[in-house]
C-alpha cells in the first residue's frame, strides 16, 4: 500500500496542508486475521450455474435473496442507514457504515477453470473488514479498478480488480487487507473514476463549494481540468470510455484526455444523478430545474450523446410522471430505464428519445421528503429489472426482453437500497 498526496489548487492548499499536518496516519484496513472468518459458517458448495443474488437494506439489517425465486437465504441485523455498492467482483458489496465501507460476502461465485468454470455457493455473511473512511461515499468501477470515496476525509482509495476477483474466488474470502493506494483531497462531496492508463478524473472542492474535476496520469500529475462544473455530483461511464459528471447548469464530458461542457437548455438544469451503459455512448439523467425547491419532482430526463458537438449533446424527454434519484437504469443492450410514480416502468430508445414500452409494475407512490427514506427502487441485473415496493413489502421483477412482470413477491420487509452480484 502507498499514499499520494495530490497538489490541489491554490484555494485548496492551506486545507490540504492542515489536514495533512492534523491527521494520524491514515488507516485504510484491518488485518487479515481479522477478516473473513466465522467457525460457524458452513463449507463451500459447487452448483451447476452462477447463482446471482440479490443484497438490500431495510431499516435495522441487510436482507440477500436469491435472484432467481426471491427467497431469502441470509438475514443480517445492522442498525443505521446503510448504504450498498457492489465492489466489482461479482460476489462482495461494500456496505457504508460509519467506520467506512464494510465488506459483505454475498456467498456466490464462478471460478474459471481452462476452457469452463465452476460455481459455488456459501452463507452470506457481513465481514470484519473496513475500508476505513469519514462518510463513506461513492464507489465507482472502471478500468480493471475501483474507487472508494469519503467525503468526510477527502480519501480516495484504490482497489484492484484484479485481486478483488482472485481473492473472490476462493472459498474462504481473501480480499485486499488495505487499499492498493490512498489519494487525499480537501474533504467534499465528491467523485472519482479510474482511467485505463492508470490515472483517475476526480472532483475537487471542499464543504460549501465544488465545481471542479481534474485528471490526473498514473503518477498524480494534473493533465486537465475544469472549473465550470457548479454543484459537481454524480459520474457515469459510457459505452464508448466517455465520463460524464454532473452540473447545475448541464453536463462535463471527459474523453481523449479533455472536459467539454454541454450546458442545459434553462439556466438551472441540474444532472446530478446518471446511469451508464456499456452498449450505449449515451448516458441517462435525471433533469431538475427549480434551484429553491425543498424537493423537486421532475417529469423529463436527459439523454447525453458523447458522440454529438456538446451543443446538441443533450436531449430531453417528458416521461409523463415525476420519479426519484433511484429510478434510473440501463437494459441490457443500453435500454434507457425510468421508474415512474404512477407506478409504470418506461423503457426508451437512448438514440433516438423515443418512449418504446411501458410497464405496469408498482402501484402509485409519491416520492419522500427525506431522501434517506424508502421508495420504490429500480436495479438492473442482465435482461431482469427487479423493483422494491416498500409500501407493499414487496419486490417485482421485470422480464425486459419480454416486458413483463414475470414475478412479485411479498418479502416481508420495506427494502430501501438494493444492488446484487452475478455469482
Amino acid at each position: 500500500m502507498s499514499t499520494r498526496r495530490f497538489v490541489l489548487a491554490p484555494l485548496a492548499l492551506s486545507a490540504c496542508i492542515a489536514l495533512v499536518a492534523c491527521s494520524q496516519p491514515v488507516e485504510t484496513g484491518v488485518s487479515s486475521s481479522e477478516t473473513n472468518t466465522s467457525e460457524a459458517r458452513s463449507v463451500a458448495a459447487e452448483v451447476t450455474s452462477p447463482q446471482a443474488r440479490l443484497v438490500a437494506t431495510y431499516d435495522g439489517g441487510i436482507t440477500v435473496l436469491d435472484a432467481e425465486t426471491l427467497e431469502e437465504i441470509t438475514d443480517i441485523p445492522l442498525e443505521g442507514f446503510n448504504r450498498l455498492n457492489p465492489l466489482g467482483d461479482q460476489r462482495t458489496v461494500a456496505v457504508s457504515t460509519p467506520e467506512g465501507f464494510r465488506v459483505l460476502d454475498a456467498g456466490a461465485w464462478t471460478q474459471p477453470h481452462g476452457d469452463h468454470s465452476h460455481s459455488y455457493t456459501t452463507d452470506p455473511q457481513l465481514t470484519e473488514q473496513v475500508f476505513a473512511g469519514d462518510k463513506p461515499g461513492h464507489v465507482v468501477n472502471n478500468a480493471g479498478r475501483t474507487l472508494l470515496f469519503s467525503d468526510g476525509d477527502g480519501i480516495i482509495q484504490e482497489l484492484d480488480n484484479e485481486a478483488l476477483t482472485a481473492g473472490s474466488q476462493d472459498a474462504e474470502l481473501e480480499l485486499p487487507d488495505a487499499a492498493d493506494e490512498t489519494f487525499e483531497l480537501t474533504p467534499h462531496h465528491g467523485v472519482a473514476v479510474a482511467l485505463g492508463d492508470g490515472g483517475m478524473v476526480h472532483t475537487e472542492g471542499t464543504e460549501d463549494e465544488r465545481s471542479t474535476i481534474v485528471a490526473v496520469d498514473a503518477d498524480g500529475e494534473e493533465t486537465a481540468r475544469i472549473d465550470t462544473c457548479p454543484g459537481v455530483h454524480g459520474e457515469a461511464v459510457a459505452g464508448n470510455g466517455a465520463i460524464t459528471f454532473g452540473c447545475e447548469d448541464g453536463v462535463v464530458i471527459y474523453q481523449d484526455g479533455e472536459f467539454t461542457k454541454a450546458t442545459a437548455p434553462d439556466d438551472y438544469g441540474r444532472m446530478g444523478n446518471q446511469a451508464g451503459s456499456e452498449h450505449s455512448p449515451v448516458v441517462l439523467a435525471d433533469y431538475k430545474v427549480d434551484k429553491d425547491a425543498e424537493l423537486e419532482r421532475p417529469t423529463r430526463i436527459a439523454l447525453i450523446n458523447t458522440e454529438k458537438n456538446t451543443d446538441d449533446a443533450i436531449s430531453l424527454v417528458d416521461v409523463d410522471a415525476s420519479y426519484s434519484f433511484r429510478s434510473l437504469g440501463r437494459g441490457p443492450n443500453g435500454e434507457a430505464l425510468v421508474l415512474g410514480t404512477d407506478g409504470n416502468l418506461r423503457i426508451i430508445d437512448p438514440e433516438t428519445a423515443e418512449i418504446t414500452k411501458s410497464i405496469p409494475v408498482t402501484d402509485a407512490w409519491e416520492e419522500p421528503t427525506q431522501w434517506q427514506q424508502p421508495r420504490p427502487t429500480l436495479f438492473v441485473q442482465g435482461e431482469k429489472a427487479f423493483i422494491t415496493e416498500p409500501g407493499a413489502h414487496s419486490i417485482h421483477v421485470v422480464d425486459l426482453s419480454s416486458g413483463e412482470v414475470e414475478q412479485s413477491v411479498t418479502v416481508g420487509k420495506e427494502f430501501n437500497e438494493i444492488t446484487g452480484v452475478e455469482g
